[in-house]
């Protein structure tokens, strides 16, 4: 069941942020990145964020949790994280579906490192188109894919 969490709750809070780290530790390795903001990210900027989060639960159990930003350009998924232990379960493919029947927008957008191969083929296979490749600062190569829809 997907959910939308409300992120200024200090424990709805605690628990988003749960699963940011056991998921962004999984992916900090297979970026093999030994320096990754994502993991530094602290309680309080998910306590104050304007971005909207929802939740996949499992058993009433936050298993995913995907932070929307809208832009004027259109939805950027700011971060779409699966806890380890729900991994293989379809469940990033259902919040990605949830995102684009959720918002009325032409443009989608979301980034990932490039070496994550789970993540960039997820995102291909929804059709995202990779728009932009560079090299972050702390020595992670990344992508930016974008999904245009005709309505």
């Amino acid at each position: 069941m997907i959910v939308k969490l409300q992120n200024s709750d200090l424990e709805t809070s605690n628990k988003i942020r749960s699963v940011f780290q056991v998921s962004y530790a999984i992916e900090a390795d297979l970026l093999k990145a030994t320096d990754f903001p994502p993991l530094k990210r602290k309680l309080e900027n998910f306590l104050n964020s304007s971005n909207t989060f929802y939740g996949y639960l499992k058993n009433s159990e936050l298993a995913a949790v995907v932070e929307i930003d809208h832009t004027d350009q259109g939805i950027h998924i700011q971060s779409l994280v699966v806890n380890p232990k729900f991994f293989r379960q379809g469940i990033a493919s259902k919040l990605i579906e949830f995102v684009f029947d959720s918002y009325d927008s032409k443009v989608f957008t979301v980034e990932t490192g490039l070496e994550n191969e789970p993540a960039t083929s997820l995102y291909k296979k929804f059709k995202f188109k990779e728009v932009n490749q560079w090299d972050t600062d702390h020595g992670v190569r990344k992508i930016r894919f974008e999904r245009r829809l005709s309505k």
